[in-house]
């Protein structure tokens, strides 16, 4: 029975999910670039550059805060969770644009966050200082103990994005590639599916259609329920 297991193990095929925005909007967070997303009622420059950071700390603060609280009350959807249950068959790693919880709270293991984590806050002059804060507010005055104010641990637009490396190595690995609820539109995020091998196939979950040169098998549909019919095609084409 062990020498199953190990030989199972061994024969999974890996599995590399790149996720957006559209995987967490069925758990009701609202994204950036819907006509009722978050954009229409913030500018973008007032709440998440570094110019606003340095503009109004106290706004940047609040809305990050509200993001938060908001957090507190969803679930992950069918989406998250079909993509947790694959662990069995697959080894699976999750590169998410996201920076909510989802993912994790759904039972992935191996999630790489790109853009930070929402329940994490570093210091605005110390970036190695990074600390779980979980779903509370973080205020004016609340500082690392060398002094630098504690800001929300997400990459602003206009910031380097410190996991691309890792996360292009990790694509470079993909024996099967899967997006998810994003129009590969974000750079340098978007880039990812040209780091996947030309033999690897590639599925994308989107009811749109997605500009790239890179081959797909599209399934048109919202992420719940294409993730549904994506892991009955994986398990009858790529498990054994």
């Amino acid at each position: 029975m062990r020498f199953l297991v190990i030989l199972h193990i061994y024969n999974m095929k890996h599995l590399v999910v790149f996720t957006g925005a559209g995987i967490s909007a069925e758990s009701g967070i609202k994204t950036f670039r819907d006509s009722d997303g978050l954009w229409e009622t913030y500018d973008i420059y007032e709440v998440a550059t570094p110019e606003a950071w340095r503009a109004n700390q106290a706004l940047v603060l609040g809305f990050y805060n509200a993001r938060r609280q908001q957090l507190k009350t969803v679930q992950p959807n069918a989406a998250h969770t079909l993509l947790a249950s694959l662990e069995t068959h697959f080894k699976v790693s999750i590169i998410t644009q996201n920076v909510d919880d989802l993912h994790e709270r759904a039972g992935s293991t191996s999630v790489m966050h790109l853009h930070g984590e929402l329940r994490k806050v570093r210091s605005d002059t110390d970036p190695n200082y990074i600390k779980d804060w979980g779903y509370n507010d973080v205020e004016l005055g609340q500082k690392c103990p060398a002094g630098g104010q504690l800001r929300p641990h997400v990459v602003w637009f206009g910031e380097d994005v410190p996991k691309m490396p890792e996360a292009e190595k990790l694509a470079e690995t993909a024996e099967i590639f899967v997006v998810i609820g994003t129009a590969l539109n974000v750079y340098p995020a978007a880039g990812l599916v040209h780091y996947v091998p030309k033999s690897t196939p590639v599925f994308l979950i989107d009811p749109q259609p997605v500009a790239t040169n890179r081959p797909y098998t599209h399934v048109k549909e919202k992420a719940s329920v294409g993730m549904k019919i994506l892991k009955d095609q994986l398990m009858k084409d790529y498990t054994y």
